[in-house]
């Protein structure tokens, strides 16, 4: 019946080595060459000072074990068969530092103790090499229990896990049935209930063996407590109540009433039904633990690794791929932007300086009317249309330069929105302040004034006299007075005055008013030829910036489309890959699910655990 068991081992290490685990596999391997041993390991585990070595003694009914206060087992103590009593240490070889490990492992020493030194071997101070590696001692004995194949491993105190390290005789993947032991003067610890879990997880054998019954009278009330722990810790293991100095003492007397009561027979046909159902039903159920831990061992990195694909926020070239995304989003708001802040801009620019220019001449026309408010034309013409071109000019000249300076400082506005992609340069700059305008001014010209002549002066003087001197003489004549006399002359000469000076006066206002609309008509035409020159400027700014930043975009897209196209390769690469990658995980998943299975049907018909 071992090659139903010893196929589903070998497919288990045939799963081992195509995962690559090679140190499951040797495990396996291991565990493959125990179970073709016939005989029965049996490890005795426990606390302290809860009677393991007291409790091997009384197994095989011969002192072989140190025990009493002061005594420590510091080496695991093997008990095998022999037809002479023998003791020996054995001790494996540390590798030399900075070589490479051999391809076939070292011999082991073996050291022989004399029988009446095996307490000092026990506790490592005999047999021992210094500098060397794990070691147990072996010791041999004529007794038919164990020359039917059992072999006891009296372990030294302390957690099961941390025993069962760095000891060959002590691993736990070769022991086939575990004793742990507690005594009769407490409950199962904590930690006793621990390695009780931890023991069930990896062995089908296991057993509670209860010491020191004969020290403690309510020791079937412990017995009852502790299989209540049991039970509820979900620890479906059986606990045997013993009393080694009982059956030491039976032993010795050759008292079978004694010996039953000691509970050493129950406990030795346990071990006896181990042994002979190692072939079968022992080993199905040590595949099928092995099964259990291989498929845990290598299921974890998978489901790992599987959860990480899925649950991962994106991978490397996914990550690159949104990034692409989002630059091209990016660029194309940017885009806008610049495009929306160049029109908004200039705009506000042309708007701002045909205002400007507005303000200035009206300054300057408002200096010409207060200028020629008292000033003659013919007298300060001269003067004022030289300060009126120089004023013009400094206008013009002013507004140019806002009009410059205003273009620059949209230009790099405009280039900040580039300034994410390290491109902030600014195109040629076509504008300067010292420009010419687009078509000349027309020059001022002299304006046709009326001038106030001596022959004017004496005509309207006439006129003025004449009405005086008829007025008065009238006036006079009613009072007996010629029509000419001295007072009428003298009014005649007086109303003469007064029209000469009030036509004088309304030919300068004559000539100022035209004078006014003349530099009024020059003004705006000066206005009218600035500002197109100014709009005409601001809109070849305008295109010379909006052709360099379009052309600055358009390389700004290819190489984002580049990168774009190029990332999106990456991350369907990627996620053909990953996409393999999780087919062959879920793969390989299934395939332990089949592998344990198989290897539960291998028990599906033995008996149930022997107890």
């Amino acid at each position: 019946m071992a090659g139903i068991w010893l196929d589903a081992l070998d497919d288990i290490a045939r799963t081992c080595q195509e995962h690559g685990r090679g140190d499951l596999l040797q495990a396996v391997r291991l565990k493959r060459a125990h179970l073709l041993d016939p005989a029965l390991t049996v490890l005795v585990v426990g606390e302290p000072n809860q009677g393991k070595s007291q409790l091997v003694n009384a197994i095989v009914n011969a002192p072989v074990c140190p025990v009493g206060d002061g005594t420590t087992t510091v080496l695991p103590t093997v008990l095998r068969h022999a037809e002479v009593a023998t003791a020996t240490v054995v001790q494996t070889p540390l590798p030399v530092p900075g070589t490479a490990p051999a391809a076939d492992p070292p011999a082991v020493q073996r050291t022989p103790v004399p029988t009446d030194q095996i307490a000092a071997g026990v506790a490592g101070s005999t047999g021992r090499q210094p500098g060397g590696g794990p070691a147990y001692i072996e010791i041999g004995l004529p007794r038919a229990l164990l020359g039917a194949g059992v072999v006891l491993v009296d372990m030294p105190g302390g957690d099961v896990a941390a025993a069962g390290a760095g000891t060959p005789v002590a691993a736990l993947t070769r022991a086939d049935t575990v004793l742990l032991v507690t005594d009769s003067t407490r409950d199962l610890s904590v930690t006793e209930l621990n390695m009780l879990l931890h023991l069930t997880r990896s062995h089908s054998n296991v057993a509670v063996v209860q010491t020191k019954t004969d020290l403690v009278p309510d020791w079937r009330a412990v017995a009852e407590r502790n299989r209540r722990h049991l039970a509820d810790a979900g620890v479906p293991v059986p606990l045997i109540p013993v009393s080694a100095a009982l059956r030491l003492h039976a032993a010795a007397t050759d008292d079978h009433t004694l010996n039953a009561e000691s509970g050493f027979p129950t406990l030795i046909a346990l071990l006896r039904r181990h042994l002979a159902a190692k072939p079968d039903t022992l080993a199905r159920a040590a595949v099928v633990l092995t099964a259990r831990t291989v498929v845990e061992q290598l299921a974890a990195p998978l489901r790992a690794e599987l959860s990480n694909q899925r649950s991962a926020e994106e991978s490397a070239p996914m990550a690159r791929l949104h990034a692409a995304q989002r630059e091209v989003d990016e660029l194309r708001r940017c885009s806008t932007r610049w495009q929306n802040t160049l029109t908004d801009e200039m705009a506000d620019l042309i708007s701002d300086i045909e205002h400007d220019l507005r303000e200035r001449t009206r300054q300057i026309l408002r200096m010409v009317d207060e200028a020629f408010e008292t000033a003659d034309p013919l007298v300060a013409w001269d003067a004022v249309a030289q300060w009126l071109e120089r004023s013009l000019v400094e206008a013009a000249e002013a507004n140019r330069r806002w009009l410059v300076q205003r273009c620059d400082w949209i230009a790099r506005r405009v280039a900040a929105s580039f300034a994410r992609y390290g491109h902030g340069s600014l195109p040629p700059w076509p504008l300067t302040a010292s420009v010419e305008y687009g078509a000349p001014v027309p020059e001022l010209e002299r304006p046709n004034v009326d001038r106030f002549s001596v022959g004017q002066k004496v005509f309207t003087g006439m006129k003025g006299s004449y009405g005086g001197l008829l007025m008065f003489g009238l006036a006079l004549t009613l009072a007996g007075m010629p029509m000419i006399n001295p007072i009428s002359i003298g009014a005649g000469a007086l109303f003469g005055g007064k029209s000469i000076r009030d036509e004088g006066k309304q030919l300068l206002r004559r000539r100022q008013a035209t004078v006014k609309a003349a530099v009024q008509r020059h003004v705006d035409d000066f206005f009218i030829q600035v500002s197109k020159d100014s709009r005409d400027a601001a809109r070849r700014a305008q295109r010379v910036l909006r052709d360099h930043f379009v052309a600055l975009t358009d390389e700004l897209q290819t190489a984002i489309i580049d990168s774009l196209r190029s990332a999106k390769e990456a991350a369907d690469t990627d996620a053909a890959a990953r996409e393999r990658r999780q087919r062959e995980i879920q793969q390989r998943m299934i395939r332990l699910a089949e592998l344990y299975e198989q290897a539960q049907q291998v028990t599906a018909a033995r008996p149930a655990p022997l107890t």
